[in-house]
């Protein structure tokens, strides 16, 4: 299919006033001005005047299909709140994908979400990224490890002091995470030893540290759900003691230091932006957060939550944002290239390029506003959602 007459933001390259898109076998085979069109004879041709094509929308910080929608402890498997280190544990074993909001994600243009384990374990598990329209979640997998899942602050304390168990203290949080990593580092120094050396014998299979070795190499990155500043600098502290790539999850706090955060590099994921001040840590919760981080040059990404906030409203987090100083240019980026590129998916989807993946969201107004939605939505080419 080839898409003329519309206007194109690649995000990563200038936008197109009036330009094409060509789709081949589910990727982008060719984009440009209409000027530089071929021959179209024997093509299937749709004409997008009066529409924008965008990347489509990546939400990187969700509980999708983990949470199910409409249903309470029969649907709920995203805290196993037995053991507060559990990064042997695999998103993509809990996720529905048949649950109706990967269809809400479809009708908003949100084609990526990563998706994990909740925040009630000090290291929670392995976060997945899938597509939002997939036949089995196998087939909607891009990245079946895209990250492993940290937690700090007030939810490890709540749940595990009403169980009468460590960690009742950010000390402890903080302690558990690092005993942890350092078996794990233990556990690969002894392996690749063993691989040297063969009168020095492998360590004892361990499921949790065979999960942390991604991580500790430097395969995926670590998301330290965070809040307030000492517990975003707790976050940075561990990273740098094991050599670990953050990113700050929520960072509600990090205006108050975003000169700090700047200095350190990490990426920070902003939101849920549309809720409430439910709980004392997010005293000091403010929409200008994005704004004021991009402003200073931190890498910026914007999320729902979901189920905290609903997925499809991720487009107009990022109008909120827009609306308390961040620019529209950062607010587009917070919800396609810089997810990508935080959860290593930049090589398939995040913008419109070349080789990546076809999927689209095309708008006849202002993404950002309450009042618009997609009318179409493309996925690895095909359509998803034509209003």
């Amino acid at each position: 299919m080839i898409l003329v007459n519309a206007a194109l933001v690649p995000v990563e390259s200038p936008a197109v006033e009036r330009g094409y898109l060509k789709i081949e076998g589910g990727k982008i085979a060719a984009l440009g001005p209409m000027e530089e069109l071929g021959p179209t004879a024997g093509e299937e041709v749709m004409d997008c005047s009066g529409l924008t094509v965008y990347p489509g929308f990546i939400d990187c910080h969700t509980h999708m299909g983990m949470w199910e929608d409409g249903l309470g402890f029969e649907g709920a498997d995203g805290n196993e709140e037995t053991d507060p280190a559990t990064p042997q544990l695999r998103a993509i074993d809990a996720v529905n994908h048949r649950d109706r909001c990967f269809a809400e994600a479809r009708a908003a243009g949100v084609t990526t979400v990563v998706t994990g384990p909740g925040s009630a374990n000090c290291i929670g598990g392995q976060l997945c990224a899938v597509k939002t329209r997939m036949s089995r979640i196998d087939t909607g997998v891009l990245r079946q490890t895209a990250a492993m899942k940290f937690a700090l602050g007030e939810n490890p304390k709540t749940v595990y002091n009403d169980k009468e168990m460590a960690p009742i203290t950010r000390m402890a949080t903080a302690a558990i995470i690092r005993e942890q990593l350092y078996k794990a580092q233990r556990y690969l120094e002894d392996r690749e030893r063993a691989a040297e050396d063969e009168d020095f014998d492998e360590p004892d299979w361990d499921m949790k540290c065979e999960a942390l070795l991604p991580l500790l190499k430097g395969e995926i990155g670590a998301h330290f759900h965070a809040h307030r500043a000492d517990d975003i600098f707790t976050a940075l502290r561990l990273a740098r003691e094991f050599g670990l790539r953050p990113t700050i999850v929520h960072g509600t706090e990090g205006h108050l230091i975003a000169e700090a955060l700047r200095e350190e590099g990490a990426p920070v994921i902003c939101g849920p932006l549309l809720c409430d001040r439910s709980k004392p840590e997010l005293r000091n919760l403010t929409p200008k957060t994005p704004g004021v981080l991009a402003a200073v040059g931190v890498e910026v990404a914007l999320c729902t939550d979901h189920p905290v906030i609903p997925i499809q409203y991720l487009p107009l987090e990022a109008g909120l944002a827009v609306r308390e100083g961040m620019s529209r240019e950062d607010a587009l980026r917070a919800i396609t290239l810089t997810p990508a590129r935080i959860c290593g998916l930049e090589g398939r989807v995040g913008s419109l390029a070349v080789g990546k993946d076809a999927d689209l969201a095309l708008f006849s107004g202002d993404p950002f506003s309450v009042y618009e939605t997609p009318r179409h939505v493309f996925i690895d080419g095909e359509i998803v959602n034509n209003l």
